[in-house]
């Protein structure tokens, strides 16, 4: 069965467009990927499919991910999802119907190879995130892990990639690092951008704490402006901080309350708020720049009828503070900072969670 399985995922995959085209009609064409909103056909772009590579192994035509649930898979899935099926034998009989078919006269080919996606686009980053692995067993899961952040759900945004190209300037080679990848989105989940945290082959240090041993380990592209890197759907209440690790940190004690990493003070000021929120809360980082964000968003959502609340860390940031007292006085440390009802709805859930 696995052959049989194996078989025609290779022979879907040397049409994967028409694949596509049939059984996710509600998508389109985006350079070498179609996308769409998920497996089963909804409408959106946060799956991304590849139509050109392999036939098998890494980087596979018919290949796809989903930015929105870190879901995965090849066309096979697609079938049995969009169709669904919940039997092989019935998942293998629709493929084979397919292949079957006449073939539709195919696209004329482009008269020149098509273009390189600008270097920092939003469409280089979303071909970056494409082609990254969700963070499960990889590096990027051992440097969070080992940065105190344990409670990974809903990291879907996040991804890693064993060969991300760092470029130390003009002048100089570029030098390749295994790096997390975070996906930038829009309110709609749309990917704008991403954020590269390049990491130390050798592991975890107390000095880098895991980030690789270069000038800036950490960079952005892509239009990143009013966007974030977002964990979980926010509707009424939300978290909104600089940088990743210090959400994350957070949400090892509010594993239930959604949050977004703006990536710096200055884009935090800037980020857009959704519709439906009521009640914002700012991780602070403690320095002027961090001060000045949390100043700034707080006189922007109170004018369009949210309520502030800044969250201040005991240390420079939420995971210096994790790091150094532990998740049981990040904790308590937060739980005071909170309107009552929320230490309620966020901190008990949180609480019982780690029983």
């Amino acid at each position: 069965m696995a052959r049989d399985a194996s078989e025609l995922a290779r022979r879907l995959a040397r049409d994967a467009e028409a694949v596509y085209r049939h059984y996710l009609s509600n998508g389109r064409r985006r350079g070498r990927y179609w996308t769409v909103g998920d497996v089963r056909n909804t409408p959106g772009r946060s799956m991304f499919v590849r139509l050109n590579g392999p036939e098998s192994g890494p980087g596979a035509a018919g290949h796809w991910t989903d930015a929105a649930t870190a879901e995965y898979g090849d066309l096979l899935d697609v079938i049995r999802e969009s169709c669904g099926l919940a039997d092989f034998r019935d998942v293998a009989d629709e493929a084979r119907r397919f292949l079957s078919l006449p073939r539709s006269q195919p696209e004329p080919a482009p008269s020149s190879a098509r273009a390189l996606a600008p270097t920092g686009s939003p469409e280089a980053s979303r071909r970056l995130f494409a082609m990254a692995q969700p963070i499960h067993g990889t590096l990027a899961e051992a440097y969070l892990r080992n940065r105190g952040i344990t409670a990974l759900h809903d990291t879907g945004a996040l991804r890693f990639h064993p060969r991300c190209y760092y470029r130390p300037d003009e002048d100089r080679p570029v030098e390749i690092w295994p790096a997390m990848i975070a996906a930038v989105t829009d309110l709609d989940g749309y990917i704008t951008g991403v954020h590269r945290t390049w990491l130390d082959r050798a592991g975890f240090d107390p000095v880098r704490l895991g980030k690789a041993p270069v000038a800036t380990p950490r960079r952005a592209m892509g239009e990143l402006l009013g966007n974030a890197v977002r964990f979980g759907t926010a509707d009424d209440v939300l978290v909104a901080g600089e940088g990743i690790e210090t959400l994350l940190s957070l949400r090892c004690v509010l594993p239930s309350l959604p949050m977004v990493a703006a990536l710096s003070a200055g884009h935090l000021a800037a980020v857009l708020l959704p519709l439906t929120l009521r009640r914002l809360y700012i991780a602070r980082d403690a320095d002027r720049a961090g001060d000045h964000a949390v100043m700034t968003l707080t006189e922007r959502a109170e004018a369009g009828g949210i309520e502030a609340i800044a969250l201040s860390p005991r240390l420079g940031d939420f995971n210096e503070d994790l790091r150094a007292f532990g998740i049981d006085a990040l904790r308590a440390a937060v739980r005071i900072q909170l309107a009552p009802e929320h230490g309620v709805r966020f901190m008990l859930a949180a609480t019982a969670g780690t029983k």
